[in-house]
């Protein structure tokens, strides 16, 4: 729209006229103060102070970007969530339909494009209709705009309690108002101040700004406005409550045909326009927005996720109220390394193995990071990301630690014990100090008694496994058919206690630890480095996070190279400004040898150890461990090919209770006498890396160096198998899948937690 002003009402003659007008309204009965407050608040003042008030008033006004909603992509750019403090999302005046500009301008001041910021005609009008006992208003479009900044400031800055409506405001406020005007329309074009004040204003219903009204009401973009609904929405902000499109719209439909009316009258429609939408129903499409993570149609607890990494984070705010400012009312863009597509499939897969209304009221969890990035690709949970208490409802994510590295909330669950997937490194350690994964290891030893002399360069070692104390047991396996000798390669690969125990036996649990803290475990409770002082802890009893998990495994998957797990890859604000994100720091932490080896004997489990059963479409270029707890109570899968790496997990999140134990359960119709890590949990594995086929480049697996694979000595006749000690990799002969069965629940230990395979 093109500007155009009277020469003769400059912005100086109107200062002047103004600081006239004030002096005469004051001498005269302070008859302008009257368009503002009611008569009996008015204070005698003399004019020559009033004029010293005037003139030492800030002449000005901060325009700071009000507060926007935030949008949370994912990687391909789909919304996973708004979270925001006011409902506004900013325009230019290009993409406003001319309908809405004129609408509002016909209603709300008609001389907008011919004044300097106050309207004096207007004002003598206010006054007239004052004296004469009436009252109408006199404030243009662009002291409703230093009104409602002056307002939005205070919000922003956390002062509320300080903004003035109505008739709370003084004639100081007033004056101020007018003077601020004036000095803005020195600043800013008229188109502008139109464009600020539209995206600024309210329009009910917690819609700011027109764009969000659009939306809101008519379920459009404000460019799209039709000259029915611009017309009804223009009318509607001289009071959003009596005005309600929803709850008041025959007042709507008044309002309207009153701003076509004004309209048709300054000629910015015709005849014919102005008719057709007069008899025009108000026709509401209502879009009610959804905002926040309770919001999120899918990963509701990633997107939590997300906004604690930008609340801890002091790169976007000094103090919590800024960070939280920063997020909620930025406007800001959010591109997440969510793959959306994935992600349907993690969540249909949780949701499919328990219901969160199940009385059973179990958890299921899916995570998932790409090795050589650490960009978080899936996180999925079977619970209802919901506050109100109801069974189902759990705010917590299963998938992270309580805590951030500086000790800042993630609302994380903690963690779960993590069984038999922690042995894979105790063999990386096995590897790196110079043995052969072919080396025969005696799994009959079962017997380790207070004070055995373990080897611990970083300080203590402690735990037993000795029937002379009471109420303590000799080291179990999972089921009595493989106390024998094998190699150190099978004895992971089908997850045998008493092997990983002998191999600890000439290792140095302090480069155990070192080992699995390279490769990101750490405890979700504590956020400390996973910890194998006690020996139980050499077969799982420490809470892990499924995401610290699924890093340690990329580790492996990236040849020994372990990435933090980021979730965030840009972040910019309404003026495209870019703000920095978290990297992966990535750093080569074990050899690429060693994470062969590994990778090479956790491929055989999944061929024929443990996870046999694991539905993997290729199972040639993975690997993967499982891990079942004592009674079954928590169940893993964690696993990985050098595109993806996942951890799956299937337990009990309310304690380790007997009602919590997993055995003799029907769940989805299927009776399990025992859940292991390779059924439930290895079916969500599973189905999460089968989809990621094709998306992720995958490679084969890199060979470990012969020195790993070297033959070692035979086992002693009498073995009851005769693959474990030929030193051939098994892999290479035919033979039936060892036994996974687990049926022996046996009696806790308070000394050595005991845990499953």
């Amino acid at each position: 729209m093109k500007t155009s002003r009277n020469p003769v009402l400059t912005t100086a003659s109107t200062l002047g006229r103004l600081a006239l007008l004030v002096v005469t309204s004051i001498a005269c009965g302070a008859l302008v103060a009257c368009l503002f407050v009611p008569a009996t608040a008015l204070a005698a003042t003399v004019a020559s102070d009033s004029i010293n008030m005037f003139n030492n008033l800030p002449a000005s006004l901060e325009v700071t970007p009000p507060a926007q909603a935030t949008q949370v992509l994912a990687s391909d750019g789909s919304v996973i969530a708004r979270v925001y403090a006011e409902n506004r999302h900013d325009v230019s005046l290009a993409d406003m339909s001319p309908f809405i500009r004129n609408g509002i301008v016909a209603i709300e001041d008609a001389r907008f494009y011919e004044h300097g910021g106050i309207d004096p005609t207007g004002i003598m009008r206010a006054v007239v209709a004052t004296i004469q006992g009436g009252r109408e208003g006199a404030s243009t479009i662009t002291q409703q705009y230093v009104n409602n900044v002056i307002i939005e400031n205070l919000v922003t800055a956390g002062k509320t309690d300080q903004a003035k409506l109505g008739a709370q405001k003084t004639v100081g406020d007033k004056l101020n108002e007018m003077k601020q005007a004036i000095a803005l329309e020195k600043k800013m074009s008229k188109d502008d101040i139109l464009q600020g004040y539209l995206n600024l204003i309210y329009f009910g219903n917690g819609a700011y700004g027109i764009q969000a009204a659009s939306k809101l009401y008519f379920d459009t973009d404000a460019k799209n406005l039709t000259l029915p609904q611009a017309a009804a929405l223009a009318g509607v902000v001289n009071s959003p409550s009596v005005y309600d499109p929803v709850a008041h719209p025959a007042n709507v439909v008044t309002r309207r045909n009153e701003v076509l009316g004004k309209m048709l009258a300054q000629k910015k429609i015709t005849q014919k326009e102005h008719d057709a939408a007069v008899k025009a129903p108000l026709k509401l499409h209502l879009n009610k927005p959804t905002q926040g993570c309770v919001a999120a149609a899918t990963a509701p607890y990633f997107c939590d996720y997300v906004q604690q990494l930008v609340l801890n984070n002091a790169a976007y705010g000094s103090t919590p109220e800024d960070r939280a400012k920063f997020l909620y009312q930025g406007g800001l863009t959010i591109k997440t390394t969510l793959d959306p597509k994935l992600q349907k499939v993690a969540q249909e897969r949780v949701n499919g193995t328990m219901s969160p209304t199940d009385p059973l009221q179990r958890g299921a969890d899916v995570v998932s990071v790409q090795p050589g990035t650490g960009k978080v690709l899936t996180m999925a949970q079977n619970t209802v990301y919901n506050p109100a208490t109801k069974p189902g409802n759990y705010m917590g994510n299963f998938s992270l630690p309580l805590k951030d590295a500086n000790g800042l909330p993630l609302h994380g669950s903690g963690g779960f014990q993590i069984g038999s997937t922690f042995k894979p490194f105790v063999f990386a350690e096995w590897l790196n100090s110079g043995h052969s994964m072919m080396t025969n290891i005696d799994g009959s030893v079962r017997d380790y008694p207070v004070g055995y002399p373990w080897k611990n360069s970083c300080g203590s070692t402690t735990g037993d496994y000795d029937p002379r104390v009471p109420g303590h047991y000799l080291l179990p396996n999972d089921d009595p058919d493989h106390y024998y000798s094998m190699t150190a390669y099978l004895g992971l690969a089908i997850s045998i206690n008493t092997v990983t125990f002998q191999t600890a036996t000439q290792l140095d649990f302090c480069n155990i630890q070192k080992m699995a803290t390279a490769a990101g475990l750490k405890n979700g409770a504590t956020n400390k480095p996973y910890d194998v002082s006690h020996i139980s802890n050499l077969i799982g009893s420490e809470n892990v996070a499924p995401i610290d998990m699924a890093t340690a495994y990329a580790t492996f998957a990236a040849g020994g190279v372990r990435c933090e797990p980021i979730a965030l890859t840009s972040i910019t604000d309404s003026t495209g400004k870019s703000y920095p994100v978290p990297t992966a720091n990535c750093q080569r932490t074990m050899t690429k040898e060693v994470a062969a080896g590994v990778t090479y004997a956790l491929q055989y489990m999944l061929v024929h150890g443990s996870g046999y059963a694991i539905p993997l479409n290729d199972k040639a270029t993975a690997f993967a461990k499982t891990g079942t707890t004592d009674w079954n109570v928590q169940t893993w899968t964690v696993g990985a090919n050098s595109g993806m790496a996942t951890a799956a997990w299937f337990g009990s999140y309310q304690g380790n209770a007997e009602r919590w134990h997993n055995q003799n359960l029907t769940i989805n119709g299927v009776y399990y006498p025992n859940i292991d890590g390779n059924q439930l949990a290895g079916s969500n594995w599973a189905a999460v890396m089968n989809a990621a086929a094709g998306s992720y480049a995958v490679k084969p697996l890199t060979a470990p160096p012969a020195k790993m694979l070297s033959k070692t000595a035979p086992l002693k006749a009498g073995t009851n198998n005769p693959m474990a000690g030929s030193g051939v990799p098994v892999q290479q002969r035919q033979h039936p899948a060892p036994a996974t069965k687990r049926t022996r629940p046996g009696k806790r230990d308070t000394s050595a937690k005991r845990k499953k395979g």
